[in-house]
């Protein structure tokens, strides 16, 4: 696989940013903000799996952007049975976002991992988050430098793992899927939807989930440097 890659194509969330982490940062700074009562474990809890579940159903065109920063706060707070108003749930999605990207911390090895790669191959993000969010994350976490093209699912109009998204990005890095290779967290997203238009793979297993897939799978980033 290393004689013919030439470009490394990156996820963002979950896969280089540690979005959990700074998720958590940022609620426990906005609560504080308006004084929320809750505590934060509880709400961490509930909170992941509905925010992957929000994100999956706005991936398959069935949300909003404004459903999801709504819903997945909403559905949260009714989990742990706390009472917050519809305005104040509002405010807090707006103060989410504007937060989120004061707080930059990375997967461990991934400033390694790209100092590794960036003398070797091409390298490119492909995310769907949200635009604005994107690039501050990129340029306060101090990696924007290591990457020739980012890709967003808002310039595109679609999702991963919408093929759109893929050869779009394909395109703007003049490259060929046989010589690219896609990393990320997401089975479907990311290692699917890139397997579907001829990329190679590499899935990042952040949750260390017992599967059985035929992917190349890592648990830490660092195992890159094995296999590019």
């Amino acid at each position: 696989m290393k004689d013919r890659v030439k470009h490394v194509f990156f996820d963002l969330d979950h896969t280089l940013w540690d979005f959990d982490k700074n998720s958590g940062l940022t609620f426990k700074k906005i609560f504080e903000l308006n004084h929320i009562d809750v505590r934060l474990n509880e709400f961490l809890e509930v909170y992941e799996p509905i925010n992957l579940n929000y994100w999956k159903l706005y991936r398959e065109e069935r949300i909003s952007k404004s459903d999801l920063r709504y819903g997945r706060l909403k559905d949260a707070f009714n989990a742990i049975k706390v009472d917050v108003d519809d305005t104040t749930i509002n405010q807090l999605s707006i103060l989410y976002i504007e937060y989120l990207t004061t707080f930059n911390h990375l997967f461990e090895g991934a400033s390694e991992v790209l100092d590794y790669l960036r003398d070797k191959y091409e390298l490119h993000i492909i995310t769907n988050g949200f635009e604005e969010a994107q690039e501050r994350k990129l340029k306060n976490s101090n990696i924007r430098h290591y990457f020739k093209t980012i890709t967003n699912s808002e310039m595109v109009g679609v999702k991963k793992p919408n093929p759109k998204i893929f050869n779009f990005a394909l395109d703007i890095a003049n490259a060929n899927a046989e010589e690219s290779i896609m990393i990320g967290d997401s089975l479907e997203a990311d290692i699917e939807g890139a397997d579907r238009v001829g990329m190679n793979t590499i899935f990042f297993n952040v949750r260390k989930q017992s599967l059985s897939i035929p992917y190349k799978a890592i648990d830490q980033l660092i195992e890159i440097k094995t296999l590019l």
